[in-house]
């Protein structure tokens, strides 16, 4: 009986039927299992990927700075102009400075995803989910001396600004979409102070309200409206 070598497969898994059969099993229950949960986007597509078997050819890094220098000028056009120097506000004397605790930032530390591009400081989002223990207690020393002064570090308002076209064709510096990537501990940051935030908040939030609320996004805000549009079509001599 001759055995067919599947190029795909490693040596172990060409040494006859058997093998390419178990081998086979192996890689169905592997994409199989990329599709299992419809709810990760991310491993459905790494699945899609690996049935189609694509592999995104490495961009070339282009040694020209001219397209760099203006895009920094586009972005920063409207701070160009702004001559008006930044004054510290003085919090009356009665306020009661925030304090954040170790076990609070301990646990917004922990829910860091991993997969989070990193910002200007390079510090990855795996490195601060596992090493939590031994950094939550600095980054709570920092975070509460900066709400004391109300002053934030240099070093957490720093942003890398990743141009990404919105067209494939792009023919002006506006035809790019500006994804700014902060710093993951800045993120914490405003984590914490938000959920401080929003339990001062009053109950009597407009029902339309879905920034900054848990669970509600964009996708929302455009469900609801399409919503309320078609149920409005639905009346006789009724237009949107």
């Amino acid at each position: 009986m001759a055995v067919v070598v599947n190029p795909g497969l490693d040596r172990s898994e060409q040494q006859g039927p058997n093998q390419i059969k178990e081998a086979k099993r192996r890689h169905t229950q592997r994409l199989h299992g990329h599709f299992q949960d419809s709810g990760d986007s991310r491993c459905m597509w790494q699945g899609i990927q690996a049935v189609t078997n694509y592999k995104p050819t490495p961009s070339a890094c282009d040694s020209d700075t001219s397209l760099s220098d203006a895009l920094n000028d586009f972005y920063t056009r409207f701070e160009a102009q702004n001559n008006v120097v930044a004054r510290k506000a003085i919090p009356p004397s009665n306020d009661q400075v925030l304090c954040l605790s170790t076990a609070d930032v301990k646990g917004t530390l922990f829910r860091v995803n991993p997969r989070k591009s990193a910002g200007p400081d390079n510090i990855r989002g795996r490195v601060l989910r596992e090493c939590t223990e031994q950094l939550a207690d600095v980054f709570t020393d920092i975070f509460n001396i900066s709400l004391s002064s109300t002053v934030v570090p240099t070093c957490l308002k720093t942003t890398t600004i990743v141009p990404v076209p919105r067209k494939s064709t792009v023919s002006c510096l506006n035809d790019h979409r500006p994804v700014a990537l902060t710093p993951i501990v800045m993120k914490c940051f405003k984590r914490l102070v938000m959920r401080h935030i929003k339990t001062q908040l009053p109950p009597s939030l407009d029902p339309l309200q879905f920034a900054y609320r848990p669970n509600c996004s964009m996708d929302d805000a455009i469900t609801t409206t399409l919503h309320l549009s078609l149920t409005h079509l639905d009346n006789k001599d009724t237009y949107v």
